[in-house]
């Protein structure tokens, strides 16, 4: 459904935040019948999927033994398209009004308000901004980078990746054989990425490792030439680079959301088991929730998404059945 601006909508749902969960939360709704709204403050659906990894194989979704980001939401775009869900893009979430009626008012930083009968918020970490690399900072769009969404635009350089989680040795992984060379520079011996994935990279003979290494300097006329690292006995070597990502992870706000009166705990949302937050009518899903024993995986963000919707439908119409029939059982 295309997007009017500056006009009120009536659904009833909403959810917040276009990311895998969100997506899947969309077919969901339609699923169950529900007119559907979704509001995400970037640009294009998919939030941190396409924001930041659309090329990077992803290998725990079930079913799938790997799926590029970009594949996956547009897969989880053509699951909800029989629906036709409203989106509401490039706008965030502001206010958050509930009458003596139950009736659920959102409105968005567009000016456009949409009222519903519930909400799932599954907002990830809400907006993001990457953490500086203080060395390379002058050279910011100039060979600095903080995210890869085109590995191929990176073949025939020399990419220097500063980190040790999850996204600086998949990006390593991804940039293998692509670039002309990969380095990856972390300060500690010790990495906090997937016990695999830093078994392939270390067994790579074409990835270069330097623990215990910090980037001290990045130089270059115009463009990114190099940067000079170190060790902590201050032996130095300087390395070609003109590309340096710095995946030294990102500084998470739930911006607004943060003022709507729900429990959180450490900037996230506490849930129960029905998804339900603590003010009525808003549930949650995915990565933006917290509960004992809370696994922070698409995987897991899809289930809980099916809780949310199927809970919040019993609560839009009382008499409906919690669980929704098997999808093989109907129509195509």
């Amino acid at each position: 459904m295309a997007d009017r601006p500056h006009q009120d909508r009536e659904v009833d749902l909403v959810i917040v935040g276009a990311g895998p969960a969100g997506l899947f939360a969309a077919y969901y709704g339609g699923f169950r019948g529900l007119r559907v709204a979704v509001i995400d403050s970037l640009p294009q659906p998919g939030g941190q999927v396409m924001a930041m990894y659309p090329e990077k194989p992803i290998h725990d979704i079930a079913g799938f033994p790997s799926v590029r980001g970009r594949d996956l939401i547009d897969g989880l775009m053509r699951q909800a398209a029989p629906f036709d869900p409203l989106y509401l893009l490039g706008q965030q979430a502001t206010g958050l009004h509930r009458d003596v009626h139950g009736i659920l008012t959102l409105t968005t930083s567009a000016g456009v308000r949409v009222t519903c009968r519930a909400v799932v918020l599954t907002a990830g970490v809400g907006t993001f901004s990457p953490r500086e690399l203080p060395a390379g900072g002058s050279y910011e769009d100039r060979g600095l980078v903080y995210f890869v969404p085109r590995p191929d635009d990176l073949a025939d350089q020399d990419v220097v990746i500063v980190g040790g989680g999850d996204s600086a040795v998949d990006w390593a992984l991804l940039l293998d054989g692509v670039a002309r060379s990969v380095t990856l520079v972390h300060r500690r011996a010790r990495f906090r990425a997937h016990e695999h994935s830093v078994a392939r990279m270390l067994a790579s003979p074409s990835i270069e490792v330097l623990v215990d290494h910090e980037v001290m300097e990045a130089t270059g006329t115009h463009m990114l030439e190099s940067v000079r690292v170190a060790d902590k006995r201050g032996n130095e070597r300087r390395l070609k680079c003109q590309t340096l990502v710095a995946a030294l992870g990102f500084v998470a706000d739930l911006g607004p959301i943060n003022e709507w009166g729900l429990e959180l705990r450490d900037r996230h949302i506490l849930v129960d088991t029905t998804m339900a937050t603590s003010l009525p009518g808003v549930f949650a899903a995915g990565d933006v929730t917290e509960y004992p024993g809370k696994v922070r995986l698409i995987a897991v963000g899809f289930g809980e998404a099916a809780t949310a919707v199927n809970n919040a439908m019993t609560l839009i119409d009382p008499e409906a059945s919690l669980f929704p029939g098997h999808s093989t059982d109907q129509p195509c």
